[in-house]
């Protein structure tokens, strides 16, 4: 009787839990024809990604078979043709959690991987995603086949941006992976050096490693705010650039016009408010050779020329800004928890 009771039992637990496979059918088609070898290092230090619940079901999101064998089987499928490069995805956690609320429930997805090309001196840093994303039952019940599909989407876009992007110039062996981040931090000039070199910096990766366009010089308008750079007859807006250093001061480029760049024991960061980043009608505001207009004399559009223009710094200095660091793996913003909130 013991023995059909336990039967009984487990069938009825196997019962409640299903799974949600990963279906990786999205295209990562490599259009250039670049890479030869696609290798997996799944070095999650928890293989499980988690569960959501469906009605009174626990559903389990995992890969088909692993991580390793299902992307890899991805790519090859995605691509016939070959080229010289060895390309390596790092995954770094795949984790998904449910918030549940009184008539809701949330589910949370955070992932990280990185990719690398392979060669003779070690792994060459290319791109990451370190991203989070949520779904709410009040949008849809079946969260775990829409964490699913995040995943999917997110390792994609990963995957196929990284094609197009430089690998970095410094080679890791493979025993320094599990900490690439900070080792290559602590390669970065920009955070070392106590003299910046005027210039501007196309790119996130010329900025972080210190080389500005060789040859150019910055232009200011009668404003004093940056405009251009020149270099014999060729120009290139400052809206066009990453960043720039005049007069050994870095200024990061965002929508609305330039602000200040600081450095602490932590890294790079911007002091800014979330319409500074993010305005709501960009169309009003316009680089017109490098120079911001439609905004001049509101107080957003003091920020360009606050870093130069002492008035101006000081009308922006009474604006609440919020410290925004920029990820020296990415160039990308690293948003604080609540940006741009008000209490």
């Amino acid at each position: 009787m013991k023995k059909i009771l336990f039967f009984l039992f487990f069938c009825t637990i196997l019962s409640a839990q299903k799974t949600e496979t990963i279906d990786l059918s999205k295209s990562i088609r490599d259009r250039s024809n670049s890479v030869k070898t696609f290798t997996v290092i799944d070095q999650r230090p928890n293989k499980e990604i988690g569960s959501v619940m469906y009605h009174k079901d626990q559903v389990n999101i995992a890969f088909e078979n692993s991580a390793d064998k299902d992307l890899q089987d991805w790519f090859y499928k995605e691509n016939k043709e070959r080229g010289n490069k060895d390309f390596v995805l790092l995954l770094e956690n795949i984790e998904i959690i449910e918030d549940k609320k009184e008539k809701s429930s949330i589910g949370k997805l955070k992932l990280t991987a990185s990719t690398f090309i392979k060669k003779e001196d070690g792994y060459h840093f290319v791109y990451r995603k370190d991203t989070a994303a949520t779904v709410s039952s009040r949008v849809t019940p079946y969260l775990a086949q829409s964490l699913s599909k995040k995943i999917t989407l997110i390792l994609a876009d990963l995957i196929k941006n990284s094609y197009q992007k430089t690998p970095w110039e410094y080679g890791l062996p493979e025993s320094e992976l599990k900490d690439y981040a900070v080792v290559l931090k602590e390669k970065l000039n920009i955070l070392k050096t106590d003299s910046l070199k005027d210039g501007i910096y196309k790119s996130y990766y010329s900025f972080f490693t210190h080389n500005p366009e060789p040859g150019f010089v910055i232009e200011t308008n009668k404003k004093g705010v940056a405009t251009r750079a020149v270099k014999g007859d060729e120009k290139i807006s400052i809206g066009n650039c990453y960043a720039f250093v005049y007069n050994g001061v870095p200024y990061k480029i965002i929508p609305v016009g330039y602000v200040e760049i600081f450095r602490d024991e932590e890294g790079l960061f911007i002091e800014v408010k979330k319409e500074e980043l993010f305005p709501e009608n960009s169309s009003n505001v316009v680089f017109i050779g490098g120079g911001v207009a439609g905004l001049i004399g509101s107080i957003v559009g003091t920020i360009a020329v606050s870093a130069i223009d002492a008035s101006a710094a000081k009308k922006r200095s009474a604006m609440a800004g919020t410290e925004v660091s920029l990820d020296h793996l990415t160039g990308h913003y690293i948003l604080p928890e609540n940006f741009g909130k008000t209490k």
